[in-house]
Parts: C-alpha cells; sequence; structure tokens
C-alpha cells in the first residue's frame, strides 16, 4: 500500500463545525452572484454540462437520507466545465482571439481546456508539477498547451499573470471569477428543482468557487436549507478564513499533505470569501481515513469512481452528519461529489483502506 495511505493512520480525531463569521452589517456590503447571472448561465450550459443524477448513498448516522450528487459523471470528469465554459462563452471576440490562460492542478485545467475546444479559442494551462497524470493527459488531449511549474499554487497563479502579460492571453480563474461561480452555481439549482425535501447540502471546498455557486443558488431559492462546506482536516485553511473574518493562508508544504488534491489551493479566493462569509452555514472537516472510506463507500454502494477531493462530502455526510449539526434533519441530505478523476493505481490502494469502526 502507498506511502501516502500509510500516513493515513496517524491522523487524529476530526474538529466539530466551524461556524462562519458574519461580515458586520455596518460593512458596505459588495454585490454577491445572484439567480439571474446563476439561470443565464444554466442557459448557456444547456448541452454542454449533463443535469447530473442524484444516487442513494445510505443514510447519515441520524437516520437522514443521504443523496449523491454525482458531478464526477460531467464529461470531463468534474463539474469544472460549468464554470469554465461559462466564463469563456462570455468573452468578447477580440478576448477569445486572444486565447486564454488558466492555472490549476487537474480539473479546471481540463475544464478550460474543453470549453475553449468546444468554443475555438486557444488555451495555455499552467500545472503544477506534481498533477496527476490522468488529469495531465486529459488536458493535452482537449488541445490545451501545457506549462508546468512546481507545486505551490501561487507559483501556478504567478506564470500565469506572467503569461498575460507577456502573451497578451485572457485570464479564466479556478475560482475568484464571479462567471466561473454563476456556472458552478447551476449545481444548485439543479438540487433545489429535484429534490423536494431538501434539509441540506454539504459541498467540498478547495479555492471555494463550487461552493460559492451552490451556496448562492440555495440560499437564494431555499433559504431554510444548510449549506456546510467540507475540508480536509490537513488543508482548511478556508475553514480558519471564515471563522476569524479574513482570508489565511496556509503554505504549499501544508496543503500538500492531504491526498485530496484537489483542496490544495493555499488560500480561498477573495470573491469566493464574500459569497462563503455571507451565504455559507459552517465549514466542516474530514481526516484523510474518512476520504479514504468515502471512496471505498462509492464504489461499493453507488457504483461511482471517486477522486479523493470529490470523497469530501460523501465523507463528512456518512461519518461527520452530528458535527455538522445534521443528525436531527428529516429532509434529504445531498452531498456532493465533484470529480472522478483519479490515477488507476491511487484508486486501487484507496479501495484497499479499512472503513473507520
Amino acid at each position: 500500500m502507498g506511502a501516502a495511505l500509510h500516513r493515513l493512520r496517524a491522523q487524529g480525531p476530526v474538529t466539530s463545525a466551524v461556524p462562519v463569521l458574519r461580515p458586520s452589517t455596518s460593512e458596505a456590503e459588495p454585490p454577491l452572484v445572484g439567480l439571474a447571472e446563476i439561470r443565464a448561465a444554466a442557459t448557456r450550459l444547456r448541452g454542454i454540462a449533463i443535469r447530473s443524477p442524484l444516487l442513494p448513498f445510505g443514510t447519515t448516522r441520524g437516520g437522514a437520507p443521504i443523496l449523491l450528487k454525482a458531478e464526477s459523471l460531467q464529461s470531463v470528469g468534474a463539474f469544472k466545465i460549468r464554470g469554465a465554459y461559462n466564463a469563456i462563452s462570455l468573452l468578447s471576440a477580440e478576448d477569445r482571439a486572444r486565447g486564454v490562460v488558466s492555472h490549476s492542478s487537474g480539473n479546471h485545467a481540463q475544464g478550460v481546456a474543453r470549453a475553449a475546444r468546444l468554443l475555438g479559442v486557444h488555451a495555455v494551462i499552467v500545472m503544477p508539477s506534481d498533477a496527476p497524470a490522468i488529469k495531465r493527459g486529459r488536458v493535452e488531449a482537449d488541445g490545451a498547451e501545457i506549462v508546468t511549474v512546481g507545486p505551490a499554487s501561487g507559483d501556478r497563479e504567478a506564470m500565469a499573470n506572467r503569461l498575460v502579460e507577456e502573451r497578451g492571453l485572457v485570464l479564466v480563474p479556478p475560482y475568484d471569477d464571479d462567471r466561473v461561480i454563476a456556472g458552478q452555481g447551476t449545481v444548485g439549482v439543479e438540487i433545489v428543482e429535484d429534490v423536494p425535501d431538501l434539509a441540506a447540502v454539504l459541498v467540498p471546498i478547495g479555492g471555494g468557487g463550487l461552493a460559492s455557486g451552490i451556496a448562492s443558488a440555495v440560499k437564494l431559492l431555499r433559504p431554510e436549507v444548510r449549506v456546510i462546506g467540507v475540508e480536509p482536516d490537513l488543508a482548511a485553511d478556508a475553514a480558519e478564513s471564515l471563522s476569524t473574518g479574513r482570508i489565511v493562508r496556509w503554505d504549499a508544504a501544508r496543503t500538500g499533505r492531504t491526498i485530496a488534491d484537489g483542496t490544495r489551493s493555499q488560500a480561498i479566493g477573495r470573491r469566493p470569501f464574500e459569497h462563503l462569509s455571507r451565504r455559507l452555514d459552517a465549514v466542516v472537516t474530514v481526516t484523510e481515513a474518512e476520504i479514504a472510506a468515502a471512496i471505498r463507500l462509492a464504489a461499493e454502494e453507488a457504483r461511482l469512481v471517486v477522486e479523493p477531493s470529490g470523497a469530501l462530502a460523501p465523507a463528512a455526510a456518512r461519518f461527520r452528519a452530528g458535527d455538522a449539526g445534521l443528525d436531527g434533519v428529516t429532509g434529504t441530505v445531498v452531498a456532493i461529489v465533484s470529480g472522478g478523476n483519479v490515477d488507476p493505481v491511487r484508486y486501487r490502494e484507496l479501495l484497499g483502506w479499512p472503513l473507520p469502526d
């Protein structure tokens, strides 16, 4: 079994849910993404993103039914096609002709590469040296140009900004962009429309774009529904940021410890921070062992291939619903499976990890 999985044995108990510190009412509130922008994004995405299915996944320990929103079944294996396509489709003809650049460890890279190919736009993707080979290969298959840098997310951002200056490319950020947030928000609209007794939505947090979009859609349509963010214990910068009321940056060595590579961003974006500060209810964290267990359970019970980052919300639903304040809910809990792009060797190792007691 791989060294990363051996390290799971050392993980301690998870912290309980971290409440979000709301901004002072005296502060001037910047405009947030609204339903009009999200619904317009849904129109653009018709025929591009599928309406991903909701699959049964047992119950919480308190007995509430769980459904998995299988965004892993999108054409690029993750939800990222939604935000990437929405952002690029809104560019002017002049900006499309310049080409686009983005930075990503994998799934956003695939979303931008696919969206750019569909829209006839040249794409340059800045990827870290430790990006999963399967994700890199799929970016290349869609015709994008790859520029490789070190593992730190700051390295990727710096190179992308440099390429904007040197080559005149248009930046498509992975999460810190209202067009991207609106595209990801279409996931939330689908959930509200498809689950009449919706009680809560669990959503992973990396840079914060998906959580911002889903929280916006759900809270604007069904304000009584709880929206809970989920992070790994080992990369819980968003939990710290949202509980202290300021963006906290973790170094790359610290966030790099988690097997959930899609959540190794060193800080959430400014716009996600503004959205989540107002629209997210709380953040709960999960251990590496619980992430691995959720991958196995998703395969056994829902017949889904799930990558570690995509297993965060299912892990919280099965093992940490009490910490998230969901044991007493009477409706349905939906957990977002954000992606299924996982290296086959790593996946086999994860499937062999024992389930928690």
